[in-house]
């Protein structure tokens, strides 16, 4: 087989409509365009769900649910991941680990599992399984302040 010898396969290639070339073309006089009106006009370019005036379906159907924009979103660790760490146990050790995607959003550690090993836990949030189970292996447990809590004010303007 040439490449001049390359054919479509059948049906695979249609005639182009051609417009407006007369009454026996089965596509003369207004073009398929139908007559007056907004899509008859050229530059007539209906936008997406539009719908001849008619309510567009988009609109017609009811609104549900609600998006709380300050949502804050914790990434969850549970103590028997923990298991597998050993010495300090920092949101950065975490993140470079896996068990969480990045060191800046919030931490919480749950108590899911059990422990023996002797860690300091840092994070922002315990519950208080973990906590009990964290110190109940000898472990301790430091609290970091949320990111997203507003800084203390220090200097003249908390004097003031």
């Amino acid at each position: 087989m040439k490449l001049n010898e390359l054919r479509p396969p059948s049906g695979a290639k249609q005639s182009v409509k051609r417009l407006g070339r007369g009454i026996g073309s089965g596509l003369g006089k207004t073009s398929g365009r139908g007559h007056k009106g907004y899509g008859s006009r050229t530059g007539s370019k209906k936008k997406r769900g539009y719908e001849g005036g008619q309510n567009p379906l988009h609109r017609r159907l009811p609104k549900v649910g609600f998006t709380n924009i300050f949502r804050q979103s914790w990434q969850i660790v549970n103590i028997a991941q923990l298991e597998k760490l050993n010495g300090d146990v920092t949101p950065e050790i975490l993140a470079s680990v896996g068990l969480i995607q990045s060191a800046g959003g919030p931490v919480k550690i749950l108590g899911n599992g059990d422990i023996k090993a002797k860690l300091k836990v840092v994070a922002h949030r315990f519950s208080d399984g973990a906590r009990k189970k964290i110190e109940g292996a000898g472990g301790s447990v430091e609290v970091l302040p949320h990111p997203r809590a507003p800084k203390a004010e220090t200097g003249a303007a908390a004097k003031a």
